[in-house]
């Protein structure tokens, strides 16, 4: 049995992309010389690694076994280059990061900026994604790190505090809404609503969470963002449901109206996990500081 670590990186682009044609473009290699390889560790160990389909390719059970083996492999090998990266010149360190919408929008554009600044050799790549895809890919080892809402199921993994991250019911002002001390969702599914865009995690959630009454949201229009939400509903154009940090921030520059929401998916906390902090290489624990630098434990 033979097999190098290009020919596991390999091998992991491709159960991630679930495609070869994609996993060699995501390896710099011709598609001719990633199916070389494939083909070259299958006879190696004696057994298909990938069943092929007409959508794509997905591991067999000893390509899942394999795929856990690599993910390990390349940890530890990523381990080594943080704890050596002093020594080797050039040495470029990537942490890979998925975010949900808020804490992408919110919480972290000035922490990731400012560590980017003080560590010129550290990238980080960095997605949006809900945050139950969030937890399945830390476990899986396809992200060093997720930051994600206290509402999902995060067994197995460890979890550090960073922020409260509740969601309000932004109102415009004079709605009829405006004056109470708080909303249940199912009342505030009577109006019409401003979304922001459907692909996002946060209106995956908020959406989700409607259909689980019963009932479907009355969506206008669609903002790019939270600011432009806000601004659509102070403009009186309908009801939104924004982060508290987002509504906080521009409350002093907009006129609208905000109240809690009493549901238990809406009071939520957020989350940076991973699958073992102590084990992720120098560099990404550095940045594991940095984002939870200004947290006080919740």
């Amino acid at each position: 049995m033979h097999f190098d670590l290009v020919d596991l990186r390999l091998f992991l682009h491709i159960v991630e992309s679930g495609s070869i044609t994609a996993g060699a473009a995501l390896s710099h290699l011709s598609l001719a010389s990633a199916s070389a390889r494939v083909r070259g560790l299958e006879a190696s160990l004696g057994i298909p690694l990938l069943e092929r389909g007409r959508r794509g390719v997905a591991p067999t059970a000893v390509g899942k076994s394999l795929a856990r083996h690599a993910r390990a492999i390349g940890s530890q090998v990523e381990r080594m280059q943080g704890d050596l990266a002093e020594y080797a010149k050039g040495f470029k360190g990537q942490v890979r990061l998925l975010c949900n919408t808020s804490g992408l929008s919110e919480y972290l554009p000035e922490r990731l900026a400012d560590f980017l600044v003080k560590h010129p050799h550290i990238d980080i790549d960095v997605q949006e994604m809900p945050s139950v895809r969030i937890v399945a890919a830390v476990r899986q080892g396809a992200a060093d790190l997720g930051l994600i809402s206290s509402g999902v199921d995060s067994s197995g993994l460890h979890c550090r505090y960073l922020a409260d991250d509740p969601m309000l019911l932004v109102i415009p002002p004079g709605h009829p809404l405006s004056g109470r001390r708080g909303v249940t969702f199912v009342d505030s599914l009577e109006h019409e609503f401003i979304g922001v865009a459907a692909s996002t995690a946060f209106s995956v959630l908020i959406e989700e969470q409607a259909m689980h009454t019963g009932r479907r949201m009355q969506i206008r229009a669609r903002a790019e963002n939270f600011g432009g939400l806000l601004r659509m509903v102070a403009r009186g154009a309908g009801l939104g449901i924004a982060p508290k940090a987002c509504v906080d921030r521009l409350r002093g520059s907009l006129a609208f109206d905000s109240l809690p929401l009493h549901e238990p998916w809406a009071a939520r906390q957020l989350l940076l996990c991973s699958r073992s902090f102590e084990a992720l290489p120098p560099y990404a624990a550095s940045l594991v500081e940095a984002i939870c630098a200004d947290s006080s434990g919740g």
